[in-house]
């Protein structure tokens, strides 16, 4: 998404450009705030780019335009900045602006977090760029509250994806357990496995689509029984759609590393 709203980005500076338009973002907000809402729509539409990289650096994370909330709220922020910005303060309109977009995020975070107005840090209260108070500490425990939420929102959307994907396979979160090897090493080999079937396209795609394990492939490439493939198959299955899915938190909680050495 971000690398198509660059390109729009690009093609849509090279046509004001063309045309003669104000290129400095400044003279751009000074004919916004004179009237042309045609030019602030598409000064917005090509600064989205910009205020998405100022979110994600702020949330510390990838943000999707098309479906985080935060997003829109700088969108707003920036849009707030069009019509605050005075070219008598000093400063450019895009550090004027990002300063808007992290005030707006951080009284967002403060309402999502219910965290304002719990603890009363203003001894630590400091004036920020605009000259106005701010809380460090109050700001810092409100979006480590916030990013433990998301984080556990998150964890549960992955494990609800996970679960309707073991469905298609007939497998249960019940029978992974009753199927976990009990000792580690048993467990490495089969994880092993599971990261061997996962890289292989040719048998993942067997996996995926006739809901299987290719245990007469897998035999050619690993050195254990037909007969303990056909007994660890659900656990094998379950391993590979984890390693080969979107599942970060669930490799994290399995020590699934990132690479298994093939076989020699």
């Amino acid at each position: 998404m971000l690398l198509v709203l660059f390109k729009k980005f690009l093609g849509k500076r090279q046509s004001h450009e063309a045309s003669g338009t104000p290129e400095t973002p400044e003279a751009k907000v000074m004919g916004i705030q004179s009237g042309n809402i045609r030019l602030r729509n598409q000064f917005i539409t090509d600064y989205q780019p910009y205020v998405a990289k100022v979110t994600s650096r702020f949330c510390k994370r990838y943000i999707d335009p098309s479906r985080d909330d935060e997003f829109s709220i700088a969108l707003g922020a920036f849009n707030e900045a069009i019509n605050q910005f005075s070219p008598e303060s000093g400063r450019s309109f895009l550090s004027f602006a990002e300063t808007v977009i992290r005030r707006r995020l951080i009284d967002y975070v403060r309402k999502e977090s219910r965290f304002a107005g719990q603890i009363p840090y203003s001894s630590f209260e400091v004036e920020d760029d605009e000259d106005s108070i701010v809380n460090p500490v109050e700001i810092h425990q409100a979006i480590e509250h916030y990013e433990k939420e998301k984080t556990t929102e998150e964890r549960r959307s992955e494990i609800v994806d996970f679960n309707r994907c073991l469905q298609e396979f007939g497998i249960s979160f019940h029978d992974l357990v009753e199927a976990s090897p009990k000792h580690s090493d048993s467990r490495e080999a089969l994880f092993k496995i599971g990261a061997l079937l996962a890289r292989d396209q040719a048998m993942m795609g067997i996996v995926l689509t006739k809901k299987m394990l290719p245990i007469k492939e897998l035999l050619d490439q690993v050195d254990v029984s037909r007969k303990t493939l056909e007994r660890n198959r659900k656990f094998i299955i379950a391993v590979a759609l984890i390693y080969s899915g979107p599942y970060p938190y669930l490799k994290h909680y399995l020590n699934i590393p990132e690479e298994y050495p093939g076989k020699e």
